[in-house]
């Protein structure tokens, strides 16, 4: 494990207190420019987001009905009742996003299985770079409002679905919290994105902020006109 991970790692609560729980879960609020070009209606509604901190599955709910969830891992995604009935489920659902736009539609497992990679990841960042299989260097780091933030690019291995295989994460110089992520989104036409963070709460001793996701430039700034998804998390428990 490289240096400024190490760090980073601390500085966000530490990967023993990490090690300690789990399961994470959150209150969740969505918006954004990507649903209505998908074709979807997304509201203000709070969902509650789980996941488990040690390997990758993700669930919320409401989702579609009110009795209704969504179970997600990299190889099935289903939606279910609160019960575990399956109402619907799709093996093998990265394929079924082949040769998509940004602008082809998704039925509501394509959005569950979004929902569910995604949220993993950001609830789990960075402390899912220590996990066995995953490939972190540092990169150069680039300035934004006079501050200096410092990279990482974490390359996924085969088995954890993301957003694309390599990622870059930006930390402030000074506390090494996060402020940045980069990616491209691959099952939307890998459209590439630029995501801040908008705020950090402590939980339990852990760092986790909210996010805004914008097209990404081709030098590397955001299209603030472009708000693709905002995301902004609360109630957090860890057990």
């Amino acid at each position: 494990m490289n240096k400024l991970l190490q760090d980073v790692l601390e500085a966000h609560g530490g990967l023993d207190r990490w090690n300690r729980f789990s399961t994470a879960r959150a209150q969740i609020v969505s918006g954004g420019g990507l649903w209505p070009l998908k074709g979807l209606i997304q509201d203000a509604a709070p969902r509650q987001m789980r996941i488990s901190t040690h390997e990758e599955f993700a669930s919320v709910a409401p989702f579609e009905q009110a009795n209704w969830r969504t179970s997600f891992r990299p190889d099935r995604v289903a939606i279910e009742t609160l019960e575990g009935e399956v109402v619907k489920e799709l093996a093998d659902p990265r394929e079924s996003f082949a040769r998509h736009t940004l602008t082809t539609p998704w039925n509501p497992l394509h959005r569950a299985y979004f929902n569910g990679y995604a949220m993993w990841t950001y609830l789990t960042t960075p402390f899912f770079m220590a996990m066995p299989g995953f490939e972190v260097r540092e990169i150069d780091p680039v300035e934004e409002s006079g501050e200096r933030w410092r990279g990482l690019r974490a390359t996924f291995p085969a088995h954890i679905a993301s957003h694309s295989r390599e990622q870059d994460f930006y930390f402030d110089e000074k506390d090494l919290l996060l402020r940045r992520h980069d990616y491209q989104v691959d099952v939307a036409g890998a459209f590439p994105a630029a995501q801040y963070v908008d705020r950090v709460v402590d939980v339990q001793g852990l760092k986790m902020p909210s996010r805004r996701a914008y097209v990404r430039g081709p030098d590397l700034k955001p299209v603030r006109d472009l708000l693709m998804v905002a995301i902004d998390l609360s109630d957090f428990e860890f057990s």
